[in-house]
């Protein structure tokens, strides 16, 4: 979400690591002969992740709130690189980095953001909320959709209306990413961010806003290559 932090924590793997033998007890048992199908073989052994081992949650939320689970992944790596404890300086949490603010405005017990799921479906909540509050037309091109709602996910929606308003009063395609990108950053100047039609005010964050939609854009298209 808004400032998300840059610096990331490293885990560190214990895959491989040694452990100690457990005390071994004999005892008499029925010998089973083991099924060794391909079948049985197969049950016993986890569906690898295609994205993240966050897939399962992804596709659970995404179908529930009608997103893509891709487009969600994109968003959880570009926020935190999948890293389930990350907290920014601002308060923001866990992979999709939901604020304290988000879980009251959906009546979620505010502990309950450190949960990876209650995470996820919170930042699913919002984005539906958020595309819903947009209104862009069913006819604006997938692109240009979401990322007017990636920008309003990061540098709130009062100012993607805004620059939304701005665009449509000089005529230009207020469903547009480039309009939208072009006013977002005139409202850093008095010229714009003073007009009344501006309910937000001053907004200073536009090249961050840009570089986090460009980047979340690009590493959904990398996901769409590599997942259905």
């Amino acid at each position: 979400m808004v400032l998300a932090a840059t610096t990331l924590v490293a885990y560190e793997s214990t895959v491989g690591q040694p452990h100690t033998a457990p005390n071994i007890v004999s005892v008499d048992v029925e010998v089973v002969e083991e099924d060794t199908t391909s079948e049985a073989l197969a049950a016993t052994v986890e569906e690898p992740y295609i994205i993240s081992r966050f897939d399962s949650i992804m596709r659970e939320v995404g179908e529930d709130e009608g997103l893509d689970w891709r487009f969600m992944s994109a968003i959880a790596y570009s926020e935190s690189r999948f890293i389930e404890d990350l907290e920014s300086k601002q308060g923001a949490l866990g992979i999709m980095q939901i604020r304290p603010v988000v879980a009251r405005h959906f009546n979620v017990p505010v502990e309950s953001i450190n949960d990876t799921k209650t995470n996820v479906r919170l930042a699913g909540m919002l984005l539906s909320e958020l595309e819903d509050m947009l209104r862009i037309p069913a006819s604006t091109p997938a692109e240009d959709r979401l990322s007017i709602i990636l920008a309003s996910y990061n540098a709130g929606i009062g100012h993607v209306m805004d620059a939304r308003r701005l665009a449509r009063s000089e005529g230009a395609n207020p469903n547009s990413w480039e309009s939208v990108r072009y006013y977002l950053d005139l409202k850093a100047d008095s010229t714009y961010y003073e007009l009344d039609i501006v309910e937000s005010g001053r907004f200073t964050g536009s090249r961050q806003t840009e570089g986090y939609v460009n980047e979340v854009m690009r590493k959904y298209k990398q996901y769409c290559n590599i997942a259905s």
